[in-house]
């Protein structure tokens, strides 16, 4: 029995953490590679993105396989099994099972570090995760990310960059200087989102987050069209000015047809050195209120910390550069809650699609269940 087998076999009578039933049992372990030097490949398949043993039975596993005989060194790879959206004839990117909207009609808000954190702790999760920035007038992914360059085309498509295992698209990698303004009325804007859609090779994504501008203009209303997204992820900051700008962005969602998935609230309080005490500098409750308002959960409250400024700037997300800090657990744990939401979105679209065609409180022939 050459090494390989030896490891599979010892793999799939693991119990599962926290469990009695073997990973073999449930399916978890997907591949095993081998090769001379002993260095063995992991694949894991995790029921869903937010499985809670994950870590656990990464370590776990890691453990089993090197105590088998010839093995020098493990490498364990997760991979999450997700459900998708249901997707139309002409959907631009029929290979992306979820999109999610990050929006906010406030700007300031920090909507784009949380985008960049919430697609990093996706990938974390073993997910396949895209960012696209669609703000043309004031793209921050670039940088956010820590990558320039030029994205490349195969003869049909354009080729994203990627940047931590996350396909990453901007109008900021075309630009020859990054300080250059964009102006563009709005024909060429929906033209630019369009192609940033259907003419980029995305490829096959269990995850596409789509940085949105402040305001409820044209980038909102374009998108609301052209793709069948999952939802929208609300960002707001607690404070009463930040809230009734967000109001206006709920209300759009609202009347365009884009589920509001859940809120988060950034910014929501700071903890200084040393007093451990909780000072809520924006004022509090805004991210309840709008959660209410729109009819959807507050997914989470991530405190104002200067790390989140730091790394962003660095080029390397908190979320990536310090994934055990307390701060990254926050956005790991408004992940966690934005997979479940996504889950039950889905389930909840099962069943054949109708057109409602009686007007109702939509312009667009809302889908009707």
């Amino acid at each position: 029995m050459d090494v390989r087998q030896r490891v599979l076999e010892a793999l799939q009578r693991l119990p599962e953490p926290g469990g009695t039933r073997s990973l073999g049992t449930l399916g978890l372990v997907a591949a095993v590679e081998s090769d001379a030097n002993g260095v063995v490949d992991v694949v894991l398949r995790l029921p869903n993105p937010a499985y809670p043993a994950r870590d656990e039975l990464s370590r776990t596993v890691e453990a089993a396989a090197r105590s088998v005989e010839g093995v020098k060194s493990t490498r364990v790879r997760l991979e999450a099994m997700t459900s998708g959206r249901s997707v139309a004839e002409d959907d631009p990117v029929p290979d992306v099972k979820n999109i999610v909207l990050v929006m906010s009609g406030k700007g300031g808000v920090g909507k784009s570090s949380v985008a960049a954190n919430l697609a990093l702790a996706l990938a974390r999760m073993g997910t396949r995760v895209g960012l696209l920035d669609a703000d043309i007038y004031g793209p921050s992914i670039p940088t956010m990310l820590g990558i320039t360059g030029q994205p490349m085309s195969d003869g049909k498509k354009i080729v994203p960059l990627q940047r931590f295992g996350i396909k990453l698209m901007s109008i900021g990698f075309l630009l020859e200087d990054a300080r250059s303004a964009v102006v563009w009325r709005g024909p060429m804007l929906h033209g630019a989102l369009v192609q940033f859609l259907k003419d980029v090779d995305w490829g096959k994504l269990d995850y596409l987050l789509l940085d949105l501008p402040p305001g409820t203009g044209d980038v909102a209303l374009t998108l609301s069209q052209r793709v069948r997204s999952n939802g929208a992820l609300i960002v707001t900051t607690p404070q009463e000015v930040a809230l009734q700008d967000v109001y206006k962005s709920v209300s759009m969602c609202q009347k365009v047809g884009i589920r509001v998935l859940g809120v988060v609230e950034n910014q929501s309080y700071f903890v200084c050195d040393g007093c451990e005490k909780r000072h809520e500098i924006f004022g509090s409750g805004g991210g309840q209120k709008v959660a209410e308002f729109a009819g959807a959960p507050l997914l989470g409250q991530v405190p104002l910390d200067p790390s989140v400024r730091k790394w962003g700037d660095a080029g390397t997300p908190v979320v990536q550069a310090a994934p055990g800090s307390p701060i990254a657990q926050a956005f790991v744990e408004v992940a966690e809650r934005l997979v479940a939401e996504v889950e039950l979105s889905n389930a909840e679209q099962g069943g054949d699609l109708t057109i409602d065609r009686s007007g109702g409180k939509n312009r667009h022939l809302p889908i009707a269940r």
